[in-house]
């Protein structure tokens, strides 16, 4: 069942990356070549999901730097509880207002696939991040933000490993610069010290847990047609919830987990206000529209907006990356949005351009 589990996943993540057909244009299903003038409704829509998956990676890049000073006040099992509590709950009165009294039916979806999507997605992505983010220290802001950049990428070898089908050469290559740019951020520099460091690998498979967990919620909200892109952010949000406050309860009844103190949680109503409305809701709720809107192989490029926005709210911080951290971030930038480009032209007819 694990295993079957396991293809699952990896085929909703590989099917949103690959299967758009690159002889059509980003706006419409016709047979118009790229190239082409399209309508202006097209345009102003094309130009919507531009701007939502900007705000989005904008949001998700600064949460980083933000969750840094909250780490040292409270652990993120406890702060993902609450995070998620405010944001559903915006997220669930602007359901309300948008769609009616009907806006919690099921439509026919699969209520048990949202339930396991929404778990992964945010309580995959908010413990496994944030813990490894807390376990790296003072460059774990720098280190998640560069990882996520990865997310494509990540996808493909796990689509690799579980299919057994080795992805095309050109991508292994990218894929091998894109980690080599990670690598860089991570050690500052200084490769031979990730031999040095052992303790610090559980930081770094956390991390990269926790960034499947998130391609994996992205990519499955092609499943739910029926749904508008606010009923699957909120339906997922309040059935992952569910799982978010069990695991919560079973880490504080084992004493795993301390429960926070009123000095603890007063101290990070900034931070939790910010990771909450804006984050996960604001950002959340356009992330998954700009996706819908320019799909996820376009919508993906724009993780390279993460690090570039976590290295600067950071250096503002205080935590000034080094010349070879940016540098590897910028290796993991570009080696995205080249396989992004290669595989598009991997694809289209002879002649066609």
């Amino acid at each position: 069942m694990l295993a079957r589990a396991l293809i699952v996943v990896a085929e909703i993540a590989w099917m949103a990356v690959m299967n758009q057909p690159l002889r059509q244009p980003l706006l419409s299903g016709s047979d118009t070549p790229v190239h082409q003038a399209v309508p202006a409704a097209a345009r102003g829509s094309y130009a919507k999901g531009l701007l939502c998956c900007l705000i989005a990676t904008v949001s998700f890049g600064c949460m980083f730097p933000v969750m840094t000073s909250a780490l040292t006040r409270i652990d993120p099992f406890t702060f993902t509880s609450l995070r998620y509590l405010i944001a559903g709950a915006a997220s669930l009165v602007l359901l309300r207002v948008r769609e009616g009294p009907g806006a919690l039916h099921i439509e026919g979806e699969p209520i048990a696939l949202a339930w396991l999507l929404g778990s992964i997605g945010f309580a995959g992505f908010g413990f496994l991040v944030f813990l490894g983010q807390q376990q790296a220290g003072r460059d774990g802001a720098l280190t998640a933000s560069v990882m996520a950049a990865t997310q494509p990428m990540l996808g493909l070898l796990i689509h690799a490993i579980i299919r057994r089908v080795l992805p095309p050469r050109y991508t292994v290559l990218f894929v091998l610069l894109s980690f080599c740019g990670v690598a860089l951020v991570i050690t500052r520099g200084d490769i031979g010290g990730l031999l040095k460091q052992p303790g610090d690998y559980s930081a770094y498979v956390l991390i990269v847990l926790g960034m499947l967990s998130w391609i994996v919620y992205t990519f499955g909200a092609a499943k739910f047609t029926r749904w508008s892109i606010l009923k699957y952010t909120t339906m997922t949000m309040w059935l992952g919830l569910t799982t978010i406050a069990v695991i919560n309860l079973l880490l504080f009844a084992t004493r795993m987990v301390p429960v926070p103190g009123a000095a603890s949680l007063a101290a990070i109503i900034p931070h939790l206000l910010y990771m909450s409305l804006i984050a996960s809701f604001i950002g959340v709720l356009c992330w998954n529209i700009g996706n819908k809107i320019l799909t996820p192989l376009n919508g993906i490029l724009f993780t390279d907006v993460v690090p570039v926005t976590a290295f600067v709210v950071s250096s503002i911080a205080g935590v000034i990356p080094t010349k070879l951290q940016i540098v590897g971030a910028c290796m993991t930038g570009v080696a995205l949005v080249l396989n992004n480009l290669y595989l598009r032209f991997r694809v289209l007819p002879a002649g066609q351009t």
